[in-house]
């Protein structure tokens, strides 16, 4: 801890690359940085916490914390710097990895190793030891102990669901084409939310490799903007998606760990791995989109957007990067901007699917819901062009929404009818169409069977069983109907409609006190129509007016 006593000025030695920075009160300045990490300045955190432990170099928990704003600041100059203030076993994963990633740009891959294998707070990463070894390998030109690393990995460890992946870049690295392309098809097949870059990646990899038909091959049934892909391979052109070096693939690595902790945990994004992975391939937009989605959920929009910025238009990830920039912007109801990303993509001769759904998205959440439906509308007819287009039924959800908040429910009914008829197992499909007929009293029985078939298909999904119990609720089916409502309620606690809907449920069988809970929970995030409907019960109880639909 920063000791009071320090009160007279210092101007500290700044290390290469970073501002000096004045300190006149070390207590005051201490203050100051947990002040600004707390309202996201960690960049300011971290300057005034470095300075600090250069001040007082006995104090590792201070340099440790300092590290760590660093890192989640991005400023690597001064986190490596602050690596040495650390003991090895003390210092965070990130600092580890980061460190690594250093030694890898310096083409040192060996040296890399032991901070990997280091016993300490941060957990064992040993894992990443193949790739690296592999990597190492392949940069020697010894392709068999790069291949033979590769498949000593375990299936079922980190890099486990990579091993494929890993196997095709190194195998095209070395320009064996035919020995790829198995291993890529397979890599594609895993990819998920990477197809886009994946495939660009995997294809640049070929056509570096002088294999323009197989090229081709990775970009048939690529997500986005599959057409332009084309035409770039058709002339020979590489996308800059390419993964050739240890760099590129050590970074690739982190940044799919850092994807899935963001999908798998809900408290403090991996900010600081993509920052390392950032600095290990700086050029990767894929992980320069990832950062700056993390940025923004920490409120750090600015930063993110300034980030996303730093690409230029033509970058062949640039529809992912304008989705995050329209995301980032509507969130801050910053519409007029989000609008001038949105709208001259959509206007553009080369316009696809995503362009207008991406307008789309932006005219719902500026609750323009016929435009929506529109601009919906015409993704789907860019999307039916596209044979085997997998986006198409969930295009068609999104128009489907867009409709029925607009009034128009024929048209809507219409186009989950076509959804259906593309995935008649979709439960969110089964869903909405069923609990639309409800609502409207159309054939209520098929739609009970609809949204039971949703439920058996999507049993943990709150929403589904909310609407099988109110379709329970609309046949009189009291007793089924209230325990489902109770169990939907417990699923999802800040859903004001199921508390709603368990309010009524409960009303009407009498239970009058339990009731006004449930709507009392529900008015906690309930909003507009629902809001006015709740307080109407709470005022007077349940009645023809006042009644969930």
């Amino acid at each position: 801890m920063v000791r009071a006593a320090l009160a007279a000025a210092l101007l500290l030695p700044a290390a290469p690359g970073i501002a000096r920075q004045t300190i006149d009160n070390p207590s005051l300045a201490y203050v100051e940085a947990r002040a600004a990490a707390m309202t996201g300045d960690h960049a300011r955190s971290a300057e005034l916490l470095g300075a600090l432990a250069q001040l007082q170099p006995q104090d590792t928990d201070l340099a440790r914390k300092a590290l760590i704003e660093a890192l989640g600041a991005g400023d690597v100059p001064l986190a490596l710097r602050l690596t040495r203030a650390v003991p090895a076993d003390k210092l965070p994963t990130e600092a580890r990895l980061l460190v690594a990633a250093e030694e890898i740009k310096a083409r040192r891959a060996q040296r890399a190793l032991p901070w990997l294998a280091v016993k300490g707070d941060g957990g064992d990463l040993t894992s990443l030891t193949p790739l690296i070894t592999a990597w190492g390998a392949a940069e020697r030109a010894d392709l068999a102990e790069a291949l033979r690393t590769i498949d000593q990995i375990p299936v079922n460890s980190l890099l486990g669901p990579l091993r494929a992946e890993q196997r095709a870049l190194i195998l095209l690295k070395f320009k064996r084409t035919a020995e790829a392309e198995p291993f890529a098809r397979r890599a594609i097949g895993q990819a998920g939310a990477r197809d886009t870059r994946l495939r660009l990646a995997l294809a640049d990899g070929f056509l570096a490799a002088g294999d323009r038909p197989r090229a081709l091959i990775m970009i048939d049934g690529m997500d986005g903007d599959a057409e332009a892909a084309r035409r770039q391979v058709m002339a020979g052109r590489a996308s800059g998606q390419g993964i050739d070096t240890l760099s590129e693939a050590y970074a690739e690595v982190l940044t799919v760990f850092a994807a899935d902790v963001a999908r798998m945990q809900r408290g403090t994004p991996p900010i600081a791995l993509v920052q390392v992975a950032r600095h290990a391939d700086p050029e990767s937009s894929s992980t320069a989109v990832l950062l700056a989605l993390l940025l923004h959920a920490q409120q750090r929009s600015d930063e993110a957007l300034t980030l996303l910025r730093s690409f230029p238009g033509d970058d062949a990830l640039a529809s992912h990067i304008r989705d995050a920039q329209s995301k980032i912007l509507t969130d801050a109801r910053r519409f007029n901007e989000a609008y001038a990303i949105a709208a001259p993509a959509a206007a553009a001769p080369t316009a696809t699917a995503a362009d207008f759904s991406r307008l789309g998205d932006l005219y719902q959440e500026m609750k323009r819901h016929s435009q929506a439906a529109d601009a919906y509308g015409r993704a789907v007819a860019l999307a039916k062009a596209l044979s085997g287009n997998r986006d198409l039924w969930t295009l068609l959800l999104l128009r489907a929404d867009a409709l029925e908040q607009a009034g128009r429910w024929p048209e809507a009914r219409a186009a989950l009818e076509q959804a259906l008829a593309l995935a008649p197992e979709q439960p969110l499909l089964l869903n909405f169409l069923g609990y639309g007929k409800l609502e409207r009293g159309e054939d209520i029985e098929a739609a009970e069977a609809m949204i039971r078939k949703a439920s058996e298909l999507a049993p943990e999904n709150a929403s589904i069983i909310d609407s099988l119990g109110w379709a329970q609720f609309k046949r009189g089916k009291l007793a089924e109907a209230i325990p489902t409502l109770q169990l939907a309620a417990q699923k999802d606690p800040g859903q004001a409609e199921i508390h709603e809907h368990l309010g009524d449920a409960l009303y009407k069988s009498g239970r009058r006190f339990e009731a006004r809970f449930a709507w009392e929970a529900a008015l906690v995030t309930a909003e507009d129509d629902i809001a006015a409907r709740v307080k109407a019960k709470l005022a007077s109880g349940l009645t023809p007016a006042n009644a969930a639909p």
